[in-house]
């Protein structure tokens, strides 16, 4: 299994703070925002990582995270050199990836709790796709999601009359079929290729399991939402709670 963490975009919403350097290098507690990805993973036991980041960001990314010999992990680099969304992001590691399981994290996704024990379940799935799910308060941000027992029935994206307060998160497992799927989606009308389009083929085949998520989470992609991450690794001395 491997595992990628996505870095790009430019920060539109955090102007000033990242006139000058990646949202992902912001600290967050005591550490660059970015350290807490490498963490899970590597908590995770996954320690074959690719990290996807815009041009102009790369040589500062790679100057806090060297070769990964300071996580116990092994970096490969990738760089994004347009925003054309997640999916398109993701796709960049195919050839990482080769035909292996891969767990992705947004770089920007705090996490009070390990995601060990979502990983776990995902490696014991047969096949598929496993996300994960936070009741939230203003579901309208984020990509929703309807809920069985076992599996997602829908995601709607950003939707003006949730059906559910259940968010999916920036962590995303997949099978190796995962990049056939990013091959059959078209652009959204922002002209970008969304998660949530491979998400919802999962879907289709009845094969997107989910996991909610254990503690406190945090995307920190706004100030207030920034704050909050800051808030939670201060208090927890930036460890990650298992």
């Amino acid at each position: 299994m491997k595992g990628i963490i996505l870095a790009g975009g430019v920060g539109t919403r955090l102007n000033p703070l990242t006139e000058i350097t990646n949202k992902h290098l912001l600290p967050v507690g005591r550490e660059p925002m970015i350290w807490h990805p490498v963490k899970q993973l590597s908590g995770a036991d996954i320690t074959d990582i690719i990290v996807i980041t815009s041009t102009h960001h790369m040589g500062s990314v790679v100057n806090s995270l060297g070769s990964g010999q300071r996580f116990g992990c092994q970096f490969t680099y990738r760089v994004q050199e347009e925003a054309g969304g997640i999916a398109h992001a993701l796709d960049l590691a195919r050839q990482f990836a080769g035909g292996d399981d891969i767990v992705v994290l947004l770089g920007d996704n705090i996490f009070e709790y390990t995601i060990a024990p979502y990983v776990d379940a995902f490696r014991r799935q047969e096949k598929g796709a496993r996300v994960l799910v936070k009741e939230v308060g203003d579901p309208e941000r984020f990509g929703i999601a309807a809920l069985d027992e076992k599996h997602i029935l829908e995601i709607e994206e950003k939707p003006d009359r949730p059906k559910s307060n259940f968010a999916v998160v920036g962590c995303y497992m997949y099978d190796d079929q995962v990049f056939g799927m990013i091959d059959r989606i078209e652009p959204s009308k922002r002209g970008e290729l969304e998660i949530t389009s491979v998400n919802n083929l999962y879907v289709d085949r009845g094969e997107l399991e989910y996991s909610f998520v254990r503690g406190r989470w945090a995307d920190a992609g706004t100030f207030e939402s920034l704050n909050d991450a800051n808030a939670l690794l201060l208090g927890n001395d930036n460890r990650i709670l298992s």
